[in-house]
This record gives C-alpha cells, sequence and structure tokens, in this order.
C-alpha cells in the first residue's frame, strides 16, 4: 500500500480514532506497532512521523473487511443493485463488492479486480474530490451522508471512467472502518 492512502487523514489522528473505537490503550497500542507508549503518544500529536512500516501497519487495522452479517448484506445489496454502482474501502480504495451493471463495464473479470485498489483508475477529478474530503469533514460523524462531483474519463479500457456524475456515500461498517458507495448518477 502507497503512502497516498493515509494522506487525507494524518496517521495519528486515525491511530488515536482507531484506539479509542476498539478501546485499546496507549501501552498495548507500543506493543502491537513495537515502539513506546511515548512514541504512540508522539504520533497521535502529530509530533512524530510514523515510519512507513508503522504506517502500512495501521493501513491494515483501519481496512474495511466485510466480515459481519450487516457488512455482508450491505455488500449483497450492492451486488444484486440494478444501477451501476460498487463499494470500496474509503481508505485504501479496494474493491469491495460491486453490481452486474458496474462489472459490465470491466474489462477484466470482476474476481481479478476483487481485494484489489482501484485507485490508479482515479481521473484528475477524482483526485481532486478526494483531496477535498477534508474540508466537508468527510471522516467526522457531523459529516455530510454524501458528495457529488463531474468525473472525467480516464481512457482505460480495463476499468473505464466515462465523464458523468459520481456521488460518494461513507459508510461506516461494523468494526468501526469505512467503506464508499461510489454510484454514477
Amino acid at each position: 500500500m502507497s503512502d497516498l492512502l493515509l494522506k487525507p487523514v494524518l496517521p495519528g489522528v486515525a491511530l488515536r480514532r482507531w484506539r479509542l473505537l476498539h478501546r485499546v490503550k496507549q501501552a498495548h497500542a507500543a506493543e502491537l506497532f513495537k515502539v513506546t507508549q511515548s512514541t504512540i503518544s508522539r504520533w497521535e500529536s502529530g509530533v512524530q512521523a510514523m515510519e512507513p512500516t508503522a504506517r502500512q501497519l495501521l493501513e491494515q487495522l483501519l481496512a474495511a473487511r466485510l466480515d459481519a452479517a450487516a457488512d455482508q448484506a450491505l455488500a449483497r445489496l450492492v451486488r444484486e443493485s440494478p444501477r451501476p454502482v460498487h463499494l470500496i474501502c474509503d481508505l485504501t480504495h479496494r474493491l469491495l463488492a460491486c453490481s452486474a451493471p458496474r462489472a459490465e463495464q470491466f474489462a477484466r473479470p470482476l474476481n481479478e479486480l476483487l481485494g484489489h485498489s482501484l485507485w490508479g483508475f482515479a481521473t484528475q477529478e477524482i483526485h481532486a474530490a478526494e483531496s477535498a474530503l477534508d474540508q466537508t469533514g468527510w471522516r467526522e460523524t457531523h459529516a455530510p451522508p454524501s458528495v457529488e462531483f463531474i468525473t472525467g474519463a480516464n481512457g482505460s479500457t480495463l476499468v473505464p471512467i466515462c465523464h458523468s456524475l459520481c456521488r460518494w456515500t461513507r459508510i461506516p461498517l461494523s468494526d468501526g472502518s469505512a467503506a464508499r458507495l461510489v454510484e454514477t448518477l
């Protein structure tokens, strides 16, 4: 995973949110990351940057999974949708679920794309919309329920994105991670 994945949220802020959500003390997080408790404190306060290996572990902790029954039901609703929609991990952009109309747009079989990041196919407009999410409070509890923007086209035959209106809806999952429903309007 690349450093790009955690840029929208400061890693220390993300670590603190994860700890609070899962009721993990700094001392236990320090054991998990194989650092001292004071290093965890410095990461969370933004005084010290996380090393790449620690960032990768944090990404693994925060990545969306569809393990719970409610999350699996969400994936089933996406798969059964008659509209071109897909569900991605809000952090890593990994494809979690996809409707048949969306899958028909792909040049690769869906099973080859599931679990893989779609970020490499993003247009300039998608990059700009992703960068602007922090100003909307996207990852906060008071965040707007969705964001709409024009996507532009990417020219890819593998995972084509056409010039269209797109809506992103952030959906909290059972484990505290988040998925993003991507709709073409």
